[in-house]
């Protein structure tokens, strides 16, 4: 093959993110008319293994041979891939979710627009390219992402797609480590509510996360902040987070900390009696479910369990801040105890008329903490000629130390 019938594009989210005036990390290219043969032959490591994908022998970046798609089975991985030199760049932008997405670049910087995915970006509106959209329901999270990430909306075309994706049950073919993958980077979005609010506009929320969509219409107690829902109160707290630029872990937690509520049986609604212990119980399935990691599940649980006596941290006894701190083996992991106290600082702050208060209940608990931690342990043991009194003696010195800083305040 000549090098001229050789044809290289940058397509994709590197093009969009150039054209949005953002920076640009990644790129992925499409090689056209190509084959596997004349890729190897140009020193490019073949690398794919459901088609043929090759890094740079200098940047290490991936080239695709130009292909398309064909739906076979359901589910993101019930497709047929044909890559072969006679596939056109417009037939294999065809293949890919949005307009926006679907813009090439050549080597000259001339644009390749085939479906308008310029003037969509400039309106904002996120469409699919084709009917083949509805064939893999992980578009549905890319495209609750998307618009986490930039604000667009939805075509009514393409959410009528999504819809339609829901109700024919394709939206069940999703395996856990892909709805867990697109929900954490979803969750690391710069306004994650919108990931969550889109979901429950197409109906798939209730598929996915059926603890979270539980969550909307449900009253939240009159001496908190009745003015809105409980769902939406998540929602207030999740972009609280994401503003301090807290962590994964911590995001998942601001989304996890009130399930219970979601299933709060109606005779006790409005005091809401019991939600952390069945905000435990489902943060423990859906976790088993999704397959989520153990930092983020570690760190909701607590924040299930926990966030009410923190807030209440200036009511507490002494004792019972000792045992919070056991509880959430803060002298061991301080660190995420320091992230829970984070989790319900945006909890706090998850309220209308609320988003910029201080949340000094975290100084609090960090100052009790810090004097906890200054009790000498292995002194007291030596010192305790009954060795079965040795825990005791130390909580002893714990509440006294805690005790302290109260007087100190």
């Amino acid at each position: 093959m000549k090098n001229s019938d050789l044809k290289i594009y940058c397509v994709g989210g590197a093009v969009r993110d150039r054209l949005l005036g953002l920076s640009v990390q990644d790129h992925d290219w499409v090689v056209v008319g190509g084959t596997p043969e004349d890729m190897v032959a140009r020193g490019y490591q073949p690398v794919g293994k459901d088609f043929p994908v090759f890094l740079h022998p200098g940047t290490h970046e991936e080239y695709a041979l130009a292909r398309t798609e064909r739906k076979t089975a359901p589910g993101y991985k019930g497709f047929v891939i044909h890559a072969a030199p006679d596939v056109t760049l417009e037939q294999d932008l065809l293949r890919r979710d949005f307009t926006v997405n679907a813009i090439a670049q050549d080597v000259d910087g001339k644009l390749v627009d085939p479906y308008g995915g310029e003037a969509d970006l400039r309106a904002g509106i996120l469409r699919h390219v084709s009917p083949a959209f509805n064939e893999d329901p992980v578009r549905i999270l890319r495209a609750a992402r998307f618009v986490a990430r930039f604000g667009f909306s939805i075509a009514p075309e393409t959410l009528a797609l999504m819809r339609g994706m829901v109700g024919n049950g394709e939206v069940d073919a999703l395996v856990a480590e892909r709805v867990w993958q697109e929900l954490a980077r979803g969750l690391m979005e710069k306004t994650p509510s919108r990931f969550f609010e889109t979901l429950r506009e197409c109906g798939a929320l209730a598929r996915i996360l059926p603890e979270v969509d539980a969550l909307f219409g449900v009253p939240q107690p009159p001496h908190y902040h009745p003015e809105i829902d409980c769902g939406i109160h998540t929602m207030l707290v999740l972009d609280d987070a994401a503003y301090h630029d807290y962590a994964l872990e911590v995001r998942f937690a601001a989304l996890a900390h009130d399930l219970g509520k979601g299933n709060t049986p109606k005779d006790i609604l409005p005091r809401h009696i019991g939600h952390e212990a069945r905000g435990v119980d489902l943060l423990h399935a859906l976790c088993e479910r999704l397959r989520v990691p153990g930092e983020c599940r570690d760190l909701g649980l607590l924040a299930a369990r926990y966030h009410g006596d923190v807030h209440r941290a200036r009511e507490l006894r002494p004792d019972t801040i000792v045992r919070l701190f056991q509880g959430c083996d803060a002298w061991r992991r301080p660190q995420r105890f320091a992230q829970l106290l984070r989790v319900c600082a945006s909890d706090a702050r998850g309220r209308t008329g609320h988003e910029h208060d201080a949340y000094p209940q975290a100084d609090y608990l960090l100052r009790a903490l810090h004097a906890t931690q200054a009790v000498n342990a292995g002194e007291i043991a030596q010192q305790c000629t009954d060795k079965n009194l040795i825990a005791e003696k130390v909580r002893e010195a714990r509440i006294v130390a805690v005790e302290e800083v109260i007087k100190d305040l």
